[in-house]
């Protein structure tokens, strides 16, 4: 910064600036320092990027205190903010935040004296239309990860609480203020936010004794999760989401697992990666339908290429 000051200063001040060679040698100079500048900045992978995103998302801060505490967590999202958060709010405001909490949570609860750290669906369903949601966006899903909902239609004290502080919103105003954060973040963020929410929705969509989802449900949910606003799950040359309805209603037609729901989360941000699928492998640990959903892809697009290996 002081080598830049004084040549700013020579070019303001010198009675020499008129001088070609002296132009010359300024514009050489701030080319020297410009591409040392852009030598000496960090170089971040593309999920190292995301999580910086998602954390600003978060936060509000800028990405070099995002990145200095990602880095100081392994860049762990939930470990960083938790910290950010914690050595943020001094303990006075913690305690005023849970208070509020607990009021504002105490006012959606169906059944206060049989379950006084509950709110039912009723209770929810006036909850979410309080905060300016409709039932159907996609948002609704990373809300209720955030709060650690146990099922759509449920809220839990703790959960209420500890995803609201975390979040650093006790009142509906500041919590209708994290939403376009939320909103904006879900698309953008497949191993992020999107990958959270995408995992604890598996949760959500179960009832009472499954242990597997209907393929009907699950197709649904796909439909939410997968296309606009929220993660579009399409490249230039391959309509990812299209094929994949196809071939689950006319090729596979059985229940979805806990582990086929996640693994097909994992081929979502591959693909949309790498739609060649230069990173798929037969020998990868893929479930059968995703093997068999290669094949089908690849008959679409007409390429039947194999691709390289991938380490799983």
């Amino acid at each position: 910064m002081q080598r830049l000051s004084r040549l700013q200063y020579l070019e303001v001040h010198s009675p020499l600036t008129n001088d070609s060679s002296t132009r010359t040698f300024i514009a050489w100079e701030l080319a020297i320092l410009f591409a040392t500048a852009v030598s000496n900045m960090p170089s971040y992978t593309p999920t190292q990027k995301s999580a910086i995103q998602q954390f600003t998302g978060f936060t509000h801060t800028k990405e070099s205190v995002a990145a200095k505490q990602l880095k100081s967590h392994n860049w762990n999202i939930e470990q960083a903010v938790d910290a950010y958060f914690q050595s943020n709010n001094p303990s006075k405001d913690a305690s005023s935040g849970t208070q509020t909490l607990n009021k504002l949570f105490d006012t959606y609860r169906d059944n206060p004296k049989d379950e006084p750290d509950k709110i039912g669906v009723e209770g929810s369903i006036r909850y979410l239309q309080d905060l300016g949601l409709s039932l159907e966006e996609p948002v609704v899903f990373a809300i209720l990860t955030e709060l650690n909902a146990p099922t759509m239609g449920e809220l839990t004290r703790q959960g209420f609480i500890d995803g609201w502080k975390r979040l650093r919103a006790s009142t509906l105003t500041e919590q209708r203020s994290t939403l376009p954060s939320l909103r904006s973040s879900l698309p953008s963020t497949p191993q992020g936010l999107f990958r959270q929410t995408y995992k604890h929705t598996f949760r959500l969509a179960l009832t009472t004794g499954q242990r597997s989802l209907p393929l009907e449900t699950a197709l649904e949910y796909w439909r939410l999760l997968l296309s606009p606003p929220s993660l579009n799950w399409n490249t230039p040359s391959t309509p990812w989401l299209e094929y994949w309805i196809e071939y689950l209603t006319t090729k596979w037609k059985k229940g979805v697992s806990k582990d086929m729901w996640e693994q097909t989360g994992v081929f979502v941000a591959k693909s949309l990666e790498d739609e060649s699928m230069g990173w798929w492998s037969e020998d990868g640990a893929w479930p059968g339908c995703l093997d068999e959903f290669v094949g089908f892809v690849r008959e679409k697009r007409g390429d039947g290429g194999e691709g390289e290996g991938m380490e799983m």
